[in-house]
């Protein structure tokens, strides 16, 4: 892990803990800094705040919770929130899934999984029907986190699904046969509404959607949430955007809070009271194949992905949480007119 704790400058993460303050010679006090002082002071206090409950335990749901990591648009962060929000569900002692079903791979390299051609993956999974339990790896770096990786092979598999029966159910069919206890299942989906990111919409409960305070930021989202409608009605009832979560924010900037004020005053309780910033730590984890939440758990980041891990955790349990329906997807009459109307 590294720090930058001591260089200067408008984009230096806040250093955590507390400041000692001499008043005379003899008296000294542990101060933090208030929250009306400067940015960088409003910034240390909430990391301070947050690194205090890192250490909590989270409640646990009864059941398993499958969440749909999605949206068309590309690089709105829909990878880096996947990874960070399972490691730090992880961390505090949940047992985490994440299935990458982008071709990229990207999820994966975070991870540090290997995911080389001669993998066995989610590939495999899909076209071959493979046991998902031969597929996942554990993550090493994180206790209680697990990864069922992508291959390039991905790439070709949603022409290879198109003939196939039951093409959009057969993740989900993988998921039921999986008997290892899961507190979560994060799907990573690739950014693109084919039967890839179908499969996942099929099999899971809740989809996350995150959102990046830049312009242009709901462009897209409207096709997104008709083929969660659609999706809903033909396949998986239990479906709903249930967690909004804005990302890659800058506080400096106007444009950011117009956009978060926008995508609150839209879609209101979803979405969640943290958001992601920028940061640099964020970006440069992945190449160390990792989480930034182990690169550098003290940067604002991680301490962002922490807290939107809390509140995802405690929704969960405010909101009665209803089982899917299994057995009930998979009627042929649904399907073809399902996809029909997806394409």
């Amino acid at each position: 892990m590294r720090s930058d704790a001591n260089i200067a400058g408008p984009m230096t993460d806040p250093v955590p803990g507390p400041r000692t303050e001499s008043a005379g010679e003899d008296v000294s006090r542990e101060t933090l800094p208030p929250m009306d002082d400067t940015p960088i002071g409003r910034a240390a206090q909430l990391a301070v705040e947050a690194l205090g409950r890192a250490g909590e335990g989270l409640p646990r749901p009864e059941q398993t919770r499958i969440m749909v990591v999605a949206n068309q648009k590309g690089g709105v962060g829909k990878t880096t929130t996947t990874v960070n929000l399972a490691a730090s569900l992880a961390l505090h002692g949940a047992r985490v899934l994440v299935i990458d079903l982008d071709p990229q791979g990207n999820a994966s390299t975070a991870l540090g999984i290997d995911h080389h051609a001669d993998v066995p993956s989610i590939y495999d999974v899909l076209v071959d029907s493979r046991p998902l339990s031969e597929v996942v790896q554990p993550v090493l770096d994180v206790e209680g986190l697990f990864c069922a990786p992508a291959t390039i092979d991905l790439a070709g598999a949603e022409i290879e699904l198109v003939s196939m029966v039951a093409r959009e159910s057969r993740l989900q069919r993988a998921i039921q046969a999986y008997e290892q206890p899961l507190d979560y299942i994060l799907i990573d989906c690739p950014p693109s509404l084919g039967l890839l990111s179908v499969n996942a919409l099929v099999a899971g409960a809740e989809v996350l959607i995150p959102i990046q305070c830049e312009y242009y930021a709901l462009e897209g989202l409207g096709q997104l949430l008709k083929n969660v409608d659609l999706v809903r009605g033909h396949l998986n009832q239990t479906l709903h955007v249930s967690t909004i979560l804005l990302t890659m924010y800058d506080g400096r900037t106007r444009l950011a809070s117009q956009v978060a004020e926008e995508v609150r005053t839209h879609f209101g309780k979803e979405v969640l009271r943290t958001s992601i910033p920028r940061s640099v730590r964020i970006s440069e984890a992945p190449s160390y194949g990792q989480t930034v939440i182990t690169y550098d758990p003290g940067s604002s980041g991680a301490l962002s992905y922490i807290e939107a891990a809390r509140e995802i955790a405690f929704r969960g349990v405010a909101v009665h949480y209803e089982p899917q329906q299994h057995g009930r997807v998979g009627h042929q009459n649904n399907q073809h007119s399902m996809a029909e109307e997806l394409q």
